[in-house]
C-alpha cells in the first residue's frame, strides 16, 4: 500500500535563492497563467478570445508538466492538487460562451485527455479544490445556482481527463459553507452530474461547520478530515483510532481516504518549541488570535505535530497545505523517513533540474537520493 503525501497547485523550484526572473523562467511551464474579466472587457473580442486560447494552451500544458514532474518523484510523493484557474472566466456570464465553442471544446477534450493519461500511467493521485465562492449550501438560490455551475466547471475538466467514472477516482473537495449546512448539501447532490457526484468530497471547516456536521453526510459522499481545521475549532488533536475518523474512512467506500494537514505559521508562533504541540487554549490565553492561527505555514516546522499527523498515513493519504508547496512536502517526506523504524535504508529526496533543461522543455527530475 502506497502511503502518499501530496502538495497543492503550484510548483516551486528547489533553489529559491535564485533571481525572480530565473525562477519565473524555471517555474512557469508547470504553473498556470490567469487573466481578469476587466482586462478582457477592455479588448476587442478577437484579442480577448486569442488571449483565452493562449492561456488555455499554456494552462493545460502546465497541468501535464506538473503531473509529469510529480511522476518523477518517489511513489509516496505522487499526489498533487490541480489549481482551479486553468480555464479562466469559464462560468462568467459574459465570457462563458467561449468555452462552449466547438473548436475550444475539441481542444480541451484532446489535451486534457493527455493529462489524465499521464496521471494514470505515472500513478499520480489528483484532486481539485474549488474556491471559497463555491457555496453549495447557501441560503440564496442564486448563489447555489452559481456554485453548482462552478463545481460543474471542475467536473468538466475531470471528465475531459477521463475521471469521474467511478466513486472517488478523482477528488473535488469543498467546504459545507452556507447557512443551510448539511441539509443544503444533501439537497444539491441530486442536481449534480454523475461525474460531480462521484468526485465531490466535503471537508470540515474551522468556523461554522465542523467534523460533527460533516459526519451527517457520511452516507452520501466522501469526507475529508482537515486536522488543522479541527484543531482550530476545538483545540483537539484527534487520533486515527477515534470513532469519528473511522466513520470518515467508511465514507470512502473502500477507496483510500485523503486528509488535509497544515499548521499555524512559524513566523507567528516564533517562540514555540518544535518538539511540543501548540495548545490552542493556552495560545488564546496568551493573546494569540484564532484568525492568525488558522493561516498556513511555509513549512511543516513542528516535529511534534508532524509526528501526530504522520500517524494518519496508515489509514489515509495526506494533502499538505503549505505556502512552500512541493518543497514543504518533500521536507515532510524526508522527516517521515528519518523517523521510520525499519531495517531498510532511508533516503531523502531532492529535486533538481537536469542538465538539458530548457524553458520549452519542462522536464523536472527527482534524481538525487541522499542518505539521511
Amino acid at each position: 500500500m502506497t502511503k502518499r503525501i501530496g502538495f497543492a497547485c503550484k510548483y516551486l523550484h528547489l533553489d529559491q535563492t535564485q533571481s525572480k526572473k530565473i525562477l519565473e523562467e524555471i517555474q512557469r511551464p508547470l504553473n498556470t497563467k490567469a487573466t481578469t474579466v476587466q482586462w478582457l472587457n477592455r479588448q476587442t473580442r478577437a484579442v480577448a478570445e486569442q488571449r483565452l486560447w493562449d492561456i488555455m494552451e499554456h494552462n493545460i500544458a502546465s497541468y501535464r508538466n506538473l503531473v509529469e514532474y510529480v511522476g518523477t518523484l518517489p511513489q509516496e510523493l505522487r499526489m498533487v492538487r490541480l489549481g482551479s484557474d486553468c480555464l479562466p472566466v469559464y462560468t462568467e456570464p459574459t465570457w462563458g460562451y467561449y468555452w462552449r465553442q466547438p473548436d475550444v471544446k475539441a481542444y480541451c477534450e484532446r489535451e486534457f485527455a493527455k493529462v489524465g493519461e499521464a496521471a494514470r500511467r505515472l500513478d499520480v493521485r489528483l484532486s481539485m479544490h474549488p474556491g471559497q465562492f463555491t457555496v453549495l449550501a447557501s441560503e440564496s438560490d442564486e448563489i447555489v445556482e452559481r456554485s453548482i455551475e462552478e463545481f460543474e466547471y471542475h467536473a468538466d475538466m475531470v471528465r475531459y481527463m477521463g475521471y469521474g467514472k467511478t466513486f472517488q477516482d478523482f477528488k473535488i473537495n469543498v467546504h459545507i459553507a452556507g447557512r443551510r449546512g448539511p441539509d443544503g448539501i444533501k439537497a444539491v447532490l441530486p442536481r449534480l452530474s454523475p461525474e460531480a457526484r462521484n468526485t465531490i468530497t466535503i471537508e470540515n471547516d474551522e468556523n461554522s461547520w465542523g467534523l460533527e456536521h460533516s459526519l451527517e453526510l457520511s452516507g452520501h459522499l466522501g469526507l475529508v478530515l482537515d486536522i488543522h481545521h479541527h484543531w482550530c475549532k476545538t483545540g483537539e488533536y484527534i487520533e486515527p483510532n477515534d470513532d469519528r475518523f473511522k466513520r470518515v474512512i467508511d465514507s470512502w467506500r473502500g477507496v483510500r481516504p485523503v486528509i488535509h494537514y497544515s499548521i499555524s505559521r512559524e513566523d507567528y508562533l516564533t517562540e514555540h518549541r518544535q518538539d511540543e504541540r501548540p495548545a490552542l487554549e493556552n495560545l488564546i490565553e496568551q493573546g494569540y488570535k484564532k484568525a492568525k492561527l488558522r493561516a498556513h505555514s511555509d513549512y511543516m516546522w513542528n516535529d511534534a505535530v508532524n509526528d501526530w499527523a504522520l500517524t494518519f498515513r496508515d489509514y489515509a493519504d495526506i494533502m499538505v497545505e503549505s505556502k512552500m508547496k512541493n518543497l514543504a512536502t518533500i521536507k515532510l517526506y524526508n522527516y517521515a523517513n528519518s523517523i521510520t523504524n525499519t531495517q531498510t535504508e532511508h533516503r531523502s529526496v531532492d529535486v533538481q533540474q537536469p542538465q538539458d533543461w530548457a524553458p520549452n522543455k519542462a522536464v523536472f527530475m527527482a534524481e538525487t537520493l541522499l542518505p539521511v
